[in-house]
């Protein structure tokens, strides 16, 4: 018999993990693996990246995680191969081929359909993804063969810049650049490129640089962190507050600091702002986000007592003690 494996002894850890996504992996299986390895209590991402994709994945620990939906909403830049000549089931390189066509394609070319692929566009989600419809995933029905209705959703490319290149055996690609709003689907962006150019296309690399002013130029591979000491996986961490770098900061007396944290309106000559990250002065901490409107700061997300405590101890582990949780 196998002896039973030990039980990870889980802890509250706080901050912001960002993962260069390995090939293959799901947003999920990386969160959860690079969970245990931290032994945190706490975890989730900022939005699934597909497996076949690679690049910077923020994972939020403890208190971060109240704050990971404005990553979810945040712009991203992605750097994708579409294969042209190729039109397979599901848009990238793990489909069946459903057609092949001859390639003709000049720069020129690519500059004459750039304009149709910028600013806002609509796009109809892929079978292939994530997307709901009547409570199942898209991928869940076009793995039972089916192909249900779907409707065209706006999303706003800011930025796309595409050259020739080859891909394995010589064919003709396209090396893609794309800074996108949330939701837009890179390989069906490759595909429609493709159509524009009469002779299709799919997808067959796909990784994201930045989301939301994190780039991959500052992630850790996995493959690091397993080599890591666990001191060292810490110390991977960024503060809670990263995640907000776009945000006015406002700080508070301890006595209006704890009636902000207790969830009460306070009143003082802010101008109108719908996002504001709101800090303790003494202790200097962060407390939560909100938004100022007719000189009220109205609370959003607030961190708990004991979460500032553990955060200001600067240690995984903290027990929860005293400040603030009399006020």
């Amino acid at each position: 018999m196998n002896a039973p494996r030990a039980r990870v002894a889980r802890r509250p850890v706080h901050g912001v993990l960002l993962l260069d996504k390995p090939l293959g992996w799901s947003s999920n299986d990386a969160l959860q693996k690079v969970k245990w390895l931290l032994r945190a209590e706490k975890a989730g991402h900022t939005g699934t990246l597909d497996p076949l994709a690679t690049g910077v994945l923020p994972l939020c620990f403890g208190a971060a995680t109240k704050f990971s939906q404005l990553q979810l909403d945040a712009d991203k830049t992605y750097e994708a191969v579409a294969r042209l000549g190729i039109k397979t089931s599901t848009g990238d390189a793990e489909g069946e081929v459903l057609q092949t066509r001859e390639v003709n394609v000049s720069e020129q070319d690519l500059q004459g359909v750039a304009p149709q692929f910028t600013g806002p566009i609509r796009q109809i989600p892929p079978m292939h993804s994530a997307l709901k419809k009547d409570g199942k995933a898209l991928y869940e029905y076009a793995r039972a063969g089916l192909v249900v209705e779907r409707e065209a959703r706006e999303v706003t490319i800011h930025a796309l810049n595409m050259t020739l290149t080859q891909a394995d055996q010589a064919q003709p690609a396209i090396n893609m650049i794309v800074k996108c709003s949330k939701g837009t689907y890179i390989r069906t962006l490759g595909e429609d490129v493709g159509e524009a150019l009469g002779c299709g296309a799919h997808l067959s690399a796909l990784r994201r640089i930045e989301t939301g002013g994190f780039t991959v130029a500052q992630s850790v591979t996995l493959e690091a962190l397993e080599a890591m000491s666990e001191a060292e996986r810490l110390n991977c961490l960024m503060p809670v507050e990263s995640l907000l770098g776009e945000h006015t900061v406002v700080t508070l007396d301890s006595e209006n600091a704890g009636r902000f944290l207790s969830g009460v309106r306070r009143r003082g000559g802010w101008s109108d702002d719908e996002k504001v990250a709101v800090y303790g002065e003494s202790p200097h901490a962060l407390l939560g986000t909100a938004h100022t409107k007719g000189g009220e700061l109205i609370p959003g997300r607030l961190l708990s007592p004991i979460e500032i405590e553990q955060i200001l101890a600067g240690v995984a582990t903290s027990a929860p003690s005293t400040e603030f949780e009399k006020i």
